[in-house]
């Protein structure tokens, strides 16, 4: 649900709605323009998606020890999905506000410094996230001739979760940093934390 004082800011927030809390495998997703929340949607959706294949992958490898057989690709596959898994939820937990932080000072801050110190943080984070996607396109491409030992497919394919997920994550910052400038708080942001 959007807080009461969210509505104040501009006619723009008519179309930003917070998930419902009640809907599925899903857990809550703070207000959002539409292409935001299918963005994460979909990121939320391919987390369920993988995790769901590894522990599939990883119970019949199991159950195949137990005659003596072995999927050699199964280690080298859920090693690919665990680097995306792990980069994906980096970019599900940025969406809601979900990363750990250690508030104790800037807790202490009044509104205007405590807006600066949350617009810095999120510089700081996006100039990060930005150089993630920058050379880590530049990994993904020049991994292209290296090959997965099993899979003898190209390395890229697990390099590429950097600076994909980097990319959506920045997004997801962006727009909390947007957020912070129209005067928003922690509560009116991720509300639904």
């Amino acid at each position: 649900m959007i807080s009461p004082g969210l509505h104040q800011h501009s006619h723009a927030d008519d179309l930003i709605q917070a998930r419902p809390a009640a809907r599925g495998l899903l857990p809550p997703a703070p207000p959002a323009p539409a292409s935001l929340r299918l963005l994460g949607d979909a990121v939320d959706w391919s987390i369920v998606v993988i995790g769901a294949l590894m522990i599939v992958l990883v119970f019949i490898n199991v159950v195949m020890h137990s005659f003596g057989k072995d999927m050699a690709a199964t280690t080298e596959m859920c090693e690919l999905l665990m680097v995306w898994v792990t980069f994906l939820g980096g970019a599900a937990a940025a969406r809601r506000g979900a990363h750990m932080a250690i508030t104790e000072l800037i807790d202490k801050l009044g509104t205007g410094p405590r807006r600066l110190m949350d617009l810095a943080i999120s510089a700081v984070s996006a100039a990060v996230l930005a150089s993630l996607v920058w050379y880590g396109w530049g990994i993904t491409v020049a991994g292209w001739t290296n090959r997965l030992t099993v899979l003898d497919i190209p390395m890229s394919f697990q390099y590429l979760a950097l600076p994909v997920a980097s990319f959506i994550t920045l997004l997801f910052v962006l727009w909390d940093s947007l957020q912070i400038m129209r005067g928003r708080s922690h509560q009116e942001r991720f509300g639904c934390n």
